[in-house]
């Protein structure tokens, strides 16, 4: 077993134990049952009493054999409608763009999936201006806050039940 793979598997025994309320972090599970501990099925809640609260947000983390010493790429799942997260720093491919997911910027290989994900929840909630991935949401978030808050609040309305 490769660093990797122990660390994760380590991960995996941790967040087993304890992890936040609403949260989940699994390796995901292959047709023949096997786990795949580099590829994991999340979610992460939106944090109550904000506009993006009661929405559960499905996130891939794929991580690769460079793990810990490179961050896991992080995607946010579509909406039902095949539409991407409507956000200023979520690419509509979905990836996420945050500083602590990046090898170049925040990232610190003693950070653990609890810890990421908990970053990711916080995004939601409180975009980074200064480094825009998806234009749309970026200039309606920049120029009108009102329009914003109701696109967000009509779209965690769909990722209730994930």
């Amino acid at each position: 077993m490769g660093i990797a793979r122990g660390r994760l598997a380590e991960e995996r025994r941790l967040w087993r134990k304890d992890h936040p309320h609403g949260f989940v972090a699994k390796p995901r599970t292959l047709a023949d049952g096997t786990q795949d501990i580099l590829n994991w099925d999340c979610v992460v809640p939106g944090k109550v009493g904000t506009i993006w609260g009661g929405g559960r947000y499905p996130l891939s983390m794929v991580f690769t054999d460079d793990y810990p010493s490179k961050p896991p790429e992080c995607r946010f799942g579509k909406d039902p409608h095949g539409k991407p997260l409507f956000h200023p720093n979520i690419y509509p491919s979905g990836k996420i763009c945050l500083n602590l997911l990046d090898a170049e910027k925040a990232w610190k290989p003693a950070l653990t999936i609890k810890q990421l994900l908990i970053g990711i929840q916080a995004l939601l909630d409180d975009p980074n201006n200064a480094d825009p991935a998806q234009e749309e949401p970026y200039r309606i978030f920049k120029n009108d806050k009102k329009e914003y808050e109701r696109r967000v609040k009509e779209q965690s309305k769909l990722f209730v039940s994930n």
